[in-house]
């Protein structure tokens, strides 16, 4: 019912950048929170960042300072801007949309298929 498409993962070297994209498709009736997750091997995945529909946001401790959240609401596709990467950020990322549906009113969560972001020299 609602399809996620992630792109911009990919291969930095320390200290670089990259934007990742998670753009929501299908039979939306609206979006609350969209967020990125992380998971490195050997890890529990875990929360990055996330927005809410009133533009709030949420961040890692651990990316503060360093990764903007940011959505366009028309597009329904949010944005992950990550500067000054360390081999630590190195993981699968992971786009997560809260929706309702026309067929399911209830708020429920999809998933993104995953982009891997690796920090190395």
């Amino acid at each position: 019912q609602v399809q996620l498409v992630e792109s911009g993962g990919g291969l930095v070297q320390p200290g670089g950048s990259l934007r990742l994209s998670c753009a929501a498709s299908g039979s939306i009736f609206s979006i609350n929170t969209m967020g990125w997750y992380r998971q490195a091997p050997g890890k529990q995945r875990e929360l990055v960042a996330a927005i809410t529909s009133g533009g709030n946001t949420n961040y890692a401790d651990s990316v503060k300072g360093r990764f903007t959240i940011s959505r366009d609401s028309a597009k329904n596709t949010v944005y992950l801007q990550m500067n000054s990467l360390k081999p630590e950020d190195t993981a699968v990322y992971y786009c997560k949309v809260n929706a309702r549906t026309p067929s399911r009113m209830i708020p429920t969560d999809y998933w993104g298929q995953g982009t891997q972001v690796t920090v190395s020299s």
